[in-house]
């Protein structure tokens, strides 16, 4: 699977486990930072790593902030994204597996290298499920975003 990774610096400590893990789990990684532990804004990374799940070019993303709750607000704010904080295993594959989310966020000052190991791997084994309790929910969900969807959204920088 092609996995999109990004984090600011509160989460650049844990970002390296993560990308490591994905490899060794066999995935494809596109790093998009950042890549040291000076500022950055974590919209700036997550608008990135949105933008490669959106295009295809990756079929799910993990943002590594200090918290996953900042990358969170942010990966929901844009249209077809659905990302949830992660800190325990059944959240990981639960929110695929009823909510079809396509980007899990971590926070580095909440979880350690072990734990987000284990996270990844429920996470990007899960699937989405036929059970139309939860395709009816997810459908829902789209129709939120095109309901309160600005009709010509502005272009990202």
């Amino acid at each position: 699977m092609k996995i999109a990774v990004g984090g600011d610096h509160a989460g650049f400590p844990l970002k390296e486990t993560v990308v490591n893990a994905l490899k060794a789990l066999g995935h494809e990684v596109m790093d998009y930072g950042s890549y040291d532990s000076n500022p950055v804004d974590f919209p700036d990374i997550t608008r990135t790593v949105c933008a490669a799940v959106l295009s295809g070019e990756a079929e799910r993303a993990i943002m590594v902030c200090g918290t996953g709750v900042g990358a969170c607000i942010a990966a929901n704010k844009i249209p077809g994204i659905r990302a949830s904080v992660c800190h325990d295993i059944y959240s990981a594959h639960q929110c695929v597996e009823h909510d079809d989310v396509n980007v899990m966020c971590v926070g580095a000052q909440i979880i350690g290298p072990v734990i987000v190991v284990e996270l990844l791997e429920s996470f990007l084994k899960a699937e989405f499920s036929t059970a139309e309790e939860f395709r009816r929910r997810v459908e829902k969900l789209h129709e939120m975003e095109r309901q309160y969807t600005p009709q010509n959204p502005a272009v990202s920088e």
